[in-house]
């Protein structure tokens, strides 16, 4: 992989296309006497699913094995079915075991190099073999970890580097994990006197719009037999690659140690981190031995100041936040759990464009190039590390390993992280089982310890869900820095006369109490903000979310096997990335970009109504296209941010109704349902002031195809999301079209993923065909290795086809490494 000049590269890039270089670049390092220090180990492997031991040899043949390029997730590729073991937390997805192995030459001038390999995430329980010797297994399916390769490498030869993946004891998840190496791979090849891993932190103590302080502490590594002399130097660069600080260290480092060095730095005039403005900054760190760089590491920070008090609740740079935040799972929908970079950044893409100033990563670390995401697009997060302690909520889950793991995982997850402005809580677990016990109250006393020895300078919760009486949980709660409330927001006032120290997060709430929550966050300054359970459908957690026609199948999602549910719906974007109507509302209740919308509930057919669940809002669609319904009763729902709202159909005014805060700045009207133009329009000092409109469509007749991007990098990882939409003859979307869809691929490029967002059809992510659903449809388009075009072409019987073409630009890698 070639060296760029990584913060130029990250700041000056115009072009969305070069996002994904940015990405792999920044993490790449920089080169010393022409060995890259991070080289992306992502391509070129070798997997078969199955139990394969002898596959741990050097000498095993696995020529018929498949090639591929990770990152990989082998669940998103089979079939769902209800008898598969990952149940309905999973998503009915297989599972298994699957064994991946690559081949690689080690140049004999790595002899005198220390070499490592790194991976971000492997689900689950893996183990690796280098040249057939084991170097142990890492349980946890979402932590970073790495191996010294160094006495097992073979110089100047081959080597092999088996992984064995073991996510056959199930059910160890309550959602979609997926299954293999789902996030990227590195090799770190570095002198032995080195930046240790992990090795930098910095932190801003002092922060004002005049002056800031940073402040970095460098671990530095010998790893020879001798004493070592050196120079720690450290350069700070703004966003236009001006040098605007620098210092130097001499450190003695004696034979086989390590030692933490700490530098102060004072920055004039700092360009601040906020969601709105996301300044970041560079810091590099070089490790100097007679005037020769023996390491040289850059690390993005931000500089940013945070603040939880009672009085003035959440404040970022002294200016109190309120937080509009949803919670996600890892997943990436018709991806599965594959962690591309732009599917990693087009997640944070959607979640800012719906309104959402912070995410929950729930309940697990995220990969790096989410969190990087958030640092470059602006996105307050909260960081998680496991949903259980020591008390499973499944046979197979993390409570097997906690006792002997917990300390190594919760360390990587805040070793790995620190360093992101982003970043503003920890979270420590998710409605531990345990939580009425003592034993709860010193589990989370141990952890929030352990997190304080690595970072004082953000606070610790914990989403707690209630247990018989909420008080009861008054012990458990008042050992963390901020109290994490899972669907309990609504005791805050009173826990506040209860326990006025205080400071209250919803950790997770339903989507369906947008109003009564917003409301709560307004009027206290205690509480700080909340995080809706889910920001985005995901995969998994069968059924959450649904609703239902009288004589299905009731009840919540654990109660009965809802096949072919196969994932929850109780996202405010479903997994094509469209907004649903309650992402719009709960967008209007916290921002001022949007001042109105409209949509219609969905009218049942009679005899029948529609039930909800606890997740779940009453299905409401873009839609003013109802065949059938001519003459009856339908209901309108518009949003607004105008004092009052007028209704029209074709051109017939309905009538007009307040949309202040006394109601909740919704309106509903009932219309007698009449094909044509329906138009909702905003009142302001009884003047007629913006509109939207939804318009009766026809008979599907054309297909649209749109791309999110339509030059990506020919590095066999980027992505073009497609959306297809099928429209009537004057470009309506027809919002009942369900039409089998084909889709045929050409040129630098291969179909990665299709999708429609219908939790309930079970075929299979990965494939050429998919059904529309309400009119819509997604392929994702993943870039081969050489330059060139890519041609999609869809068609769907009795409808013309229609092409789109995509180009993938040139990207260098040397596929050895």
């Amino acid at each position: 992989m070639r060296s760029f000049n990584l913060y130029k590269r990250q700041y000056f890039a115009k072009q969305i296309v070069l996002v994904f270089v940015l990405f792999i670049s920044f993490f790449s390092g920089y080169a010393q006497n022409g060995i890259e220090r991070k080289q992306l180990f992502d391509y070129d492997w070798k997997f078969c699913l199955g139990d394969t031991p002898e596959a741990k040899a050097n000498d095993f043949n696995d020529s018929g094995w498949r090639k591929l390029d990770l990152p990989h997730d082998w669940s998103i590729e089979g079939k769902t079915h209800p008898k598969n073991a990952t149940g309905g937390g999973g998503g009915f997805f297989p599972s298994g075991i699957g064994w991946y192995r690559k081949t690689f030459q080690v140049p004999d001038s790595w002899k005198v190099k220390k070499t490592a390999i790194y991976f971000e995430g492997i689900y689950m329980n893996s183990e690796l073999f280098i040249n057939g010797k084991s170097l142990g297994v890492y349980p946890y399916g979402y932590t970073s970890f790495s191996y010294d390769l160094t006495p097992y490498l073979d110089f100047g030869k081959e080597n092999v580097i088996a992984v064995r993946v073991d996510n056959s004891q199930q059910m160890n998840s309550r959602w979609y994990s997926g299954s293999g190496i789902y996030r990227h791979v590195w090799l770190n090849v570095t002198d032995p006197v080195h930046v240790a891993h992990w090795g930098v932190d910095i932190s801003t103590p002092q922060v004002s719009s005049k002056k800031a302080t940073v402040l970095v502490k460098t671990k530095v590594k010998n790893e020879t037999a001798s004493a070592q002399q050196i120079v720690v130097k450290m350069l700070l660069w703004n966003k236009n690659s001006k040098k605007i600080a620098n210092g130097q260290m001499q450190v003695v480092l004696p034979a086989n140690s390590e030692k933490e060095i700490t530098q102060t730095i004072q920055v004039s005039d700092p360009m601040l981190w906020t969601p709105e403005t996301p300044n970041l900054y560079q810091a590099q760190v070089q490790v100097v031995k007679d005037k020769k760089v023996l390491d040289n590491t850059k690390t993005n920070f931000g500089i940013r100041s945070i603040k939880f008090t009672t009085e003035n609740g959440f404040q970022l740079n002294g200016k109190t936040v309120k937080i509009n935040g949803g919670c996600v799972h890892h997943d990436n929908g018709c991806l599965g759990a594959a962690a591309f970079d732009r599917a990693e950044e087009r997640k944070v893409e959607l979640l800012k464009a719906s309104g959402f100033n912070a995410v929950r990563t729930s309940h697990n670390p995220p990969s790096e190039a989410f969190l990087d995401a958030c640092d470059r697009l602006g996105l307050l997060v909260m960081d998680e590390s496991f949903d259980c302690w020591k008390i499973g909520k499944n046979t197979n889950d993390y409570a097997k390993y906690f006792d002997q793991w917990w300390k190594k995982d919760l360390q990587a997850m805040i070793l790995r992280d620190r360093n992101h402005p982003s970043i503003v809580m920890w979270s420590i677990g998710n409605e531990i089982a345990e939580r009425g016990k003592p034993e709860a109250v010193e589990t989370a006393k141990m952890l929030l310890q352990e997190v304080k020895k690595i970072d004082i300078t953000r606070p610790v919760t914990s989403a707690v869900v209630n247990l018989n009486k909420w008080e009861n949980l008054d012990s458990l709660i008042n050992v963390h820095d901020v109290a994490g409330y899972n669907y309990n927001l609504h005791t805050a006032p009173e826990d506040h006369k209860r326990v006025p120290s205080r400071i209250i997060v919803q950790t997770e709430s339903y989507p369906k109490d947008a109003f009564a929550n917003w409301k709560l966050v307004q009027e206290n300054n205690y509480v700080i903000g909340d995080f809706v359970w889910t920001a985005m459908d995901y995969l998994g957690e069968s059924g959450i979310g649904r609703w239902y026609y009288s004589g299905d199948t009731p009840g919540e999602h654990w109660e009965n096997n809802f096949f072919p549910w196969h994932g929850a719906y109780c996202g405010d974007i479903d997994l094509t990335g469209w907004r649903k109507p309650i992402s719009h509302y709960r967008s209007m209740l916290y921002n001022d970009n949007e001042k109105l919308y409209m949509a219609v509930r969905e009218p049942a057919p009679e005899p029948l109504e529609i039930k909800e669940t606890w997740w779940s809002v009453y299905p409401t669609w873009e839609s003013w296209t109802w065949p059938g319904f001519e003459g009856r009763t339908v209901q309108v729902e518009v949003y607004s941010k105008y004092p009052k709202v007028r209704l029209y159909l074709n051109n017939k005014l309905i009538g007009e109704q307040a949309t202040t805060i006394g109601q909740q700045f919704k309106a509903t009207f009932e219309v007698s349902y009449a094909a044509g133009l329906i138009k909702a329009v905003g009142v302001e000092d009884n003047k007629e002031t913006g509109s939207v409109i939804l318009k009766t469509a026809g008979e599907a007749a054309k297909i649209k195809l749109r791309a999110d991007r339509k030059e990506i990098l020919a590095n066999g990882q980027d992505l073009s999301y497609i959306t297809i939409e099928l429209t009537d003859k004057e470009g309506t979307i027809q919002p009942n079209a369900n039409n089998r869809l084909h889709f045929k691929i050409e040129g630098a490029g291969v179909i990665a993923g299709v999708d429609n967002a219908d939790l309930k059809d079970f075929e299979q992510y990965v494939g050429n065909t998919r059904k529309a659903w309400k009119g819509k449809a997604l392929v994702v388009i993943k870039s081969k290795h050489e330059a060139g075009d890519i041609k999609l072409t869809v068609t769907s019987p009795n409808l013309p086809a229609e092409t789109l073409s995509i180009k993938t630009a040139d990207y260098n890698h040397q596929k050895g490494y």
